[in-house]
């Protein structure tokens, strides 16, 4: 028992030891240690001095370097945009056309007026030229519903079919814009399609055989600018509604209260990017989630200045964040016990804005 009581005792001892008297190694990392944290300490002490010193000072070397950075970002995209424009130019006649304002039916005609000489050109540069969204060109344009599909470009594309549609899938559209442009028989030579009666429809589609109904969800929806005969608003539940500043030939606005929340929509990487087009002239806009089931996404959709004729502009079976109908004109010239401008008592905000909206005689435009 003895010699046990001494062992440990000797154990205790060491281990008393070890602790208080560490090896010369160990006690060389803590005093490196130590004075990587004094010397780091100093450091942030004189900053706070200096700050305090002249807190002016410090904000205006902060602006400083935060102006030159911005300055070499903006540069570098200004110099990246022209040069993309230069190259876009230069790739075809037809394009630059496109850019001096001409329509793409225009633009053909034009061509081919000069091709005495050179058809072999205008054939290379019309008919092989690549169609996109942004060009104005027509077609079907599949926006994140076939996989990795460029939104761009379209997926379907019938000659003589002048009609421009956006097809919605899962996944979210960040941005879809359309504005300036001629829709149904506002022009010389177009007519809509064969038993089509809406020269704009954006929709969900409805209950249909092996069909789930589908709706569109947006984020922004403004629909503005624009002369319709008819504007017809129907199974829309928004959280904001602001109707203002309309003319019309005869209107009956009457949305009901709702408890619609505030809507976003994202997506983070994997959201389609913006679809953005200018001018053009089409003989109908169609945007609709065919996908059984499968409602369409969009961050802000934007339609604006469509100048239309022969048809009427139909916007329904959507859940809206905020939804803005601004300074349109609607109106066949029937009168005004007519309501050519219409916002079903179907349509629901929580929060909703009426204001500056008239009755006055307003007829379809002219051809152009």
């Amino acid at each position: 028992m003895k010699r046990i009581r001494s062992g440990l005792s000797a154990l205790k001892r060491g281990l008393i030891w070890t602790i208080l008297a560490p090896p010369r190694s160990v006690q060389w990392i803590a005093r490196k240690v130590w004075q990587g944290i004094r010397w780091v300490g100093r450091k942030i002490w004189e900053i706070i001095q200096w700050t305090m010193r002249s807190p002016r000072a410090t904000y205006n070397k902060a602006k400083s370097g935060r102006d030159w950075l911005l300055e070499k970002v903006e540069y570098l995209q200004g110099e990246s945009q022209k040069w993309r424009t230069t190259f876009t130019i230069l790739r075809s006649p037809y394009s630059l056309m496109l850019k001096l304002g001409f329509s793409p039916t225009q633009a053909v005609s034009l061509l081919a007026a000069g091709s005495v000489a050179t058809s072999g050109v205008v054939v290379n540069e019309t008919i092989l030229a690549e169609k996109s969204f942004s060009n104005r060109d027509p077609g079907t344009y599949a926006a994140s519903l076939i996989g990795d599909a460029p939104l761009d470009i379209p997926t379907e594309y019938v000659e003589g079919d002048n009609t421009l549609r956006i097809d919605l899938g899962s996944t979210p559209v960040r941005e879809i814009t359309i504005e300036n442009v001629s829709v149904g028989t506002v022009f010389t030579g177009s007519s809509l399609p064969s038993g089509e009666t809406n020269v704009v429809q954006v929709s969900g589609n409805p209950t249909a055989e092996n069909f789930n109904p589908t709706t569109l969800e947006v984020g922004t929806l403004i629909f503005e600018n624009s002369r319709c005969k008819k504007l017809t608003l129907t199974d829309i539940q928004a959280h904001t509604i602001l109707v203002k500043g309309n003319a019309s030939d005869g209107q009956s606005i009457a949305p009901s209260p709702g408890t619609s929340r505030m809507r976003a929509i994202g997506g983070g990487h994997h959201q389609a990017e913006a679809m953005v087009t200018s001018g053009g002239t089409y003989d109908r806009i169609w945007i609709q989630a065919p996908s059984s089931g499968v409602n369409g996404k969009i961050g802000t959709l934007r339609l604006s200045n469509l100048y239309t004729k022969g048809g009427d502009c139909v916007l329904s079976r959507m859940d809206v964040g905020t939804m803005n109908i601004l300074l349109n004109e609607v109106g066949e010239g029937n009168g005004f016990a007519t309501k050519e401008f219409t916002i079903a008592t179907s349509v629901t905000g929580a929060n909703i804005t009426i204001e500056d909206n008239v009755e006055v005689s307003i007829s379809e435009p002219a051809t152009q």
